[in-house]
C-alpha cells in the first residue's frame, strides 16, 4: 500500500536491462558516446523539434535551475505558482545557479496557475524602475503539484501573457508523460506548440533510476547551458548511464505506458474513495496525484496498517478522532490492484 510519492516507486526492469547493456565495455565520456548522441536525435524527433538543445542531467532540480539561470538575470524575478517545486521544495536552489534572481509567487486554482494571476503578478514589477526586481522567466508546473493538468487552450492563455511582455517560458515537466496521457495530444503541442521555451522533461518520477532531459526549444542558449552544467556539477563522467536510462525510457512507448498505469492507478483509488462514507475527494485527479479528506482515527487505523501516504497540513495527534484530516496520494506506475483494494477494504 505505497502511495507516498512516487520517487519512492521502484526502476522499471527495461530500464535495469539497458543500464546493464550500457555497462559492457568502455564508451567515451562526458557525452561524447554513441548512446547520447541517440537519445538526443530521440528526444528531438519526439518533440518534432530537430534544433533543440538537449542536455541530460540527474535531478529535478538540476534541470529546472539551469533552464531558468540561462534566461533570469540577477536583478530578475522567475514568476511560479504558489505550489511550484521551484518554490516549495528545492531549497532556493533556482536562485542559487542563477545568481540570485527572486521568485514572484502567481495565484492558483486547483494547482494551475491562473491567467488573472500572472498578470497581475507581471503587471506588478518593472513598477519602480531601478529600486524593484526586473521581469523574467514565467515557470508553468505540468502536471501540477495538486494533480491537476492545464489543458493546452490553458497553456497557450498563459503563455501568450508571457510573450505580451516579452518574457521566455518553462515548464517544469517533472511529471510531463501524466500531464500527456491525461490530454492525449503530443509532446510538441504540449510544450513548443503552446509557447513552452525551455523543457524539464521528468523520467525519475516515472520509473527511471535518475534522469532528467533539459530541452531549450531556442538554442541560442546551448553553450551557456553547457557551461553552467559543468559549473553546476551536472556533467557526468560517465554520461552513458544517463542516456540508457532516457534510451529505454523513450523505446517503444515505455514512458506512455508507466505514466498510463500511474494515471490509472490514481483513478483506480479515487473511485474506491468515493463509494466510502467517511472520504472526501478534495478533488478528481487528473494525473497521478489525489487529495482526500478522512477521519484522524481512520488516518490512525490505515498508518497502523503500514499504509504509506502523507497527511497535508495536519497532524496525527491533537485533536478530536472525528475531525477530517487531509491527505495526498500519488501513485506510480508499480501500483497493483490488489494493493489498493487491501487498503480500501481497510476503509
Amino acid at each position: 500500500m505505497h502511495f507516498a510519492s512516487d520517487n519512492t516507486g521502484p526502476v522499471h526492469p527495461k530500464v535495469m536491462e539497458a543500464l546493464r547493456r550500457a555497462n559492457e565495455g568502455h564508451a567515451p565520456a562526458y557525452g561524447t558516446d554513441a548512446l547520447t548522441r541517440e537519445i538526443t536525435a530521440r528526444i528531438r524527433e519526439t518533440f518534432e523539434a530537430p534544433e533543440a538543445s538537449v542536455h541530460l542531467v540527474a535531478t529535478g532540480t538540476a534541470a529546472n535551475s539551469l533552464l531558468l539561470a540561462t534566461q533570469a538575470a540577477p536583478w530578475q524575478t522567475v514568476f511560479c505558482s504558489r505550489a511550484a517545486h521551484i518554490h516549495e521544495d528545492e531549497c532556493n536552489a533556482p536562485e542559487f545557479y542563477s545568481g540570485g534572481a527572486k521568485l514572484t509567487l502567481v495565484e492558483t486554482e486547483a494547482g494551475r496557475m491562473t491567467p488573472a494571476g500572472l498578470r497581475a503578478a507581471i503587471g506588478a514589477e518593472e513598477t519602480r524602475d531601478i529600486h524593484g526586481p526586473q521581469r523574467g522567466p514565467v515557470s508553468i508546473t505540468q502536471a501540477s503539484e495538486a494533480g491537476t493538468v492545464h489543458t493546452l487552450e490553458e497553456l497557450a492563455t498563459l503563455t501568450g501573457i508571457a510573450r505580451d511582455h516579452g518574457l521566455p517560458v518553462h515548464m517544469d515537466g517533472a511529471r510531463f508523460a501524466n500531464a500527456l496521457v491525461h490530454l492525449g495530444c503530443t509532446p510538441a503541442e504540449m510544450s513548443w506548440k503552446a509557447g513552452i521555451d525551455l523543457l524539464s522533461f521528468g523520467g525519475t518520477k516515472n520509473g527511471l533510476m535518475g534522469v532528467e532531459a533539459a530541452i531549450l526549444f531556442d538554442p541560442a542558449k546551448d553553450r551557456e547551458f553547457q557551461l553552467r552544467r559543468k559549473r553546476g556539477a551536472q556533467l557526468f563522467s560517465k554520461h552513458r548511464y544517463l542516456a540508457a536510462q532516457m534510451h529505454a525510457y523513450l523505446a517503444d512507448g515505455l514512458w506512455l505506458e508507466m505514466a498510463g498505469a500511474a494515471n490509472a492507478a490514481c483513478r483506480h483509488l479515487a473511485e474506491g474513495l468515493e463509494r466510502v462514507p467517511q472520504a472526501r475527494l478534495i478533488r478528481r485527479p487528473q494525473a497521478n496525484i489525489l487529495f482526500a479528506e478522512l477521519p484522524r482515527a481512520t488516518h490512525r487505523r490505515l498508518l497502523a496498517a503500514r499504509a504509506q501516504y502523507h497527511l497535508w497540513g495536519a497532524a496525527l495527534d491533537g485533536g478530536p478522532e472525528e475531525e477530517p484530516l487531509t491527505a495526498r496520494f500519488v501513485t506510480d506506475w508499480s501500483a497493483r490492484t490488489e494493493d489498493t483494494e487491501r487498503f480500501l477494504a481497510l476503509l
